[in-house]
């Protein structure tokens, strides 16, 4: 009885938790992860830094919205299928309704000065949240000299080049699986 009460209770705190993440969160899934990571990392210490930087390595590789994505991931490894389930509803519900309001602001005021001046704050803000969640993602995975130059290259790639994000994802998990997996013979 025990361990039901204390996995429904982790379900209501994953409905929950998720809930006002996509209800406060402006600016999709890269503006959540901070308050994704601590929430889950840092405070309920559910997921290690270790596996939320796995997380979001796959989660990232994958087709699908970012957030969405790691709601059902993090929602599984703490109460498997009925914790990915209600982590990804608990996530959903507010921005369906947010958009919908905004979709008809738009399309019925979207000339208003008002609205515009909206947009622009929305943006920046958004803007800065990203950078964070960047800055915070970089410091613990560039941690050497080869994680630095795949991310430099991978850069390069996607913004001078404009090579397709999922090949150089793709290309730096080969990159990677090649020279740790097969040369260095890390066997983890």
């Amino acid at each position: 009885m025990d361990q039901s009460m204390s996995r429904l209770r982790k379900v209501w705190i994953l409905f929950s938790t998720f809930f006002r993440i996509g209800t406060f969160t402006i600016g999709g899934g890269y503006a959540m992860l901070p308050l994704i990571e601590r929430e889950f990392v840092e405070r309920r210490k559910w997921v290690t830094q270790e596996e939320m930087i796995d997380i979001l390595a796959i989660v990232q590789s994958l087709p699908g919205i970012i957030a969405v994505n790691s709601s059902i991931f993090i929602g599984y490894q703490v109460a498997r299928i009925p914790g990915a389930i209600i982590a990804t509803i608990g996530l959903i519900i507010s921005p369906i309704l947010i958009i919908t309001g905004f979709a008809y602001l738009y399309i019925n005021v979207q000339d208003a000065d008002y609205l515009q001046g909206l947009f622009i704050g929305v943006r920046a803000g958004v803007t800065a949240l990203i950078l964070l969640a960047g800055i915070r993602l970089g410091s613990k995975v560039l941690t050497n000299k080869f994680s630095w130059l795949v991310a430099a290259v991978s850069l390069l790639a996607v913004w001078i080049f404009n090579i397709h994000a999922g090949l150089v994802i793709l290309a730096a998990a080969v990159l990677g699986f090649v020279v740790f997996g097969l040369l260095k013979g890390d066997k983890r």
